[in-house]
């Protein structure tokens, strides 16, 4: 089941970042955090009330001074528009210190058109003697506001309780179970409809639309080598034009939702301009979901002379992303057809080498052998003693080790016993999770 994207959406400082923070400290579990992984968080697991979502800090529209000017106007609405597109619900952060402003009243008029769920969120509500002050929003026509304190946290939990009755309970299922789901994304640019276009002519496969999730997304089926296939296209980010600031945080809204649907994701990366900040960003968020992934540098057809070098290319991209050491780099040009051939080949080993199953004796006979060519670490003279481990699950590989103490285990130790594992099961593509567990 597809969990749901919350997006927090407001002008500037109206304590979008102060509220994201509070729940994501407070009362949200961000997961998977992991060493080399540094990257500029804006999403957060959530769950509340038995209902699971995705919570975005959008960050915004952010001009140099807080002062409204009408040449920002186009800017603020394709924003609002993009925040729309990517999320299933939205909370509008208003300030509730300052009042109502122009700026208020131009998101509002974008957002009372669509058929998403709002909710009116009136921060910096401090006290109950400040809650009259919430009652001049009800002229933004967004229904009631509810007053909330980012900073000291009074109101969240019922804003919360509010946030979680207008969403919709039962999100849209993935498709059937037997085809590979496989998502396009990257940032906007790197070439992702260009990708979509020709991985569909080459195969020359009858296709079929299909209604995705996201709502300017069209799911594509096909069946490649007997196998079923849906392509999740994230192209689009720009459908509306306009949208120049801000643009790559919706580009990773659009990116999460893609994701979370897939088993595989081919995360595209313009190779003229090499591995940036936000190709981290997207490639992180893959991890944090335990999502396989190719990675594919577009456009290496027009990569300059002087830097078109596989070896030192392919080293750069693995330097820039070294969380993701254990994922297979392409270099395709998906405008003329390079290596684009190899594109699903590759996706689909990867879905199959997800879905394998280490029998628990041989996984044992692994474990032995990783101990007796590294000693387990130890901690104030105690050791840690691993005594038996199984695979709990697939999609994705899960094991689980029974040991005396888990507080012993050191990250380095964990990543010596996945190298161990990946030695004979490769696993390419596709990040494997250890869990450690006291004997009972």
């Amino acid at each position: 089941m597809s969990k749901q994207v919350v997006a927090l959406v407001g002008r500037p400082n109206v304590g979008k970042s102060t509220l994201f923070n509070r729940l994501a400290g407070e009362r949200l579990a961000v997961v998977h955090e992991r060493p080399g992984t540094t990257r500029d968080r804006i999403v957060a697991e959530a769950e509340w009330n038995g209902v699971a979502f995705d919570l975005i800090d959008t960050g915004g529209f952010d001009p140099t001074d807080d002062s409204f000017d009408e040449r920002y106007l186009p800017q603020i609405r394709a924003q609002a528009e993009q925040a729309i597109l990517a999320a299933d619900a939205i909370v509008f952060l208003v300030d509730g210190a300052s009042g109502v402003s122009p700026l208020d009243h131009e998101i509002a008029d974008i957002l009372r058109r669509e058929q998403v769920p709002i909710l009116l969120v009136v921060n910096k509500i401090d006290s109950a003697a400040r809650g009259d002050r919430s009652s001049e929003f009800y002229e933004l026509g967004l229904g009631d506001p509810i007053p909330i304190s980012a900073l000291h946290g009074r109101g969240t939990g019922d804003m919360l309780d509010r946030l979680t009755e207008v969403m919709d309970p039962a999100p849209q299922m993935a498709t059937d179970d037997d085809e590979v789901k496989i998502a396009i994304v990257g940032r906007p640019n790197v070439g992702k409809s260009s990708l979509l276009n020709r991985l569909l002519g080459e195969e020359r496969a009858i296709v079929s639309p299909l209604p995705g999730t996201t709502r300017d997304a069209i799911d594509t089926q096909l069946e490649f080598e007997g196998v079923p296939l849906t392509l999740i296209d994230t192209a689009g980010i720009r459908r509306r034009g306009r949208i120049k600031p801000g643009v790559e945080k919706y580009s990773s809204m659009r990116a999460l939702k893609a994701i979370q649907r897939a088993d595989v994701a081919l995360l595209l990366i313009d190779g003229t301009e090499g591995v940036t900040a936000q190709d981290a960003h997207i490639a992180g968020m893959i991890l944090d979901k335990l999502k396989s992934v190719l990675l594919l540098v577009n456009k290496w057809d027009i990569v300059p002379e002087e830097i078109r070098d596989i070896q030192a290319y392919a080293e750069h991209v693995r330097s820039a992303l070294k969380f993701l050491d254990f994922v297979p780099v392409f270099f395709i040009s998906a405008l003329i057809g390079t290596n684009v051939h190899k594109v699903l080949p590759a996706a689909l080993q990867i879905q199959e080498e997800r879905l394998q199953r280490i029998p628990t004796s041989r996984l044992n006979e692994l474990l032995l052998e990783a101990q007796s060519a590294h000693a387990p670490p130890s901690k104030a003279g105690k050791r840690l003693r691993i005594y038996f481990a199984s695979q709990v699950r697939t999609d994705p590989p899960t094991f689980l080790f029974h040991v005396n103490d888990p507080k012993l285990m050191h990250f380095s130790y964990v990543r010596f016993l996945e190298n161990r594992i990946r030695e004979e099961y490769s696993y390419v593509g596709t990040p494997i999770r250890l869990s450690f567990r006291s004997r009972s």
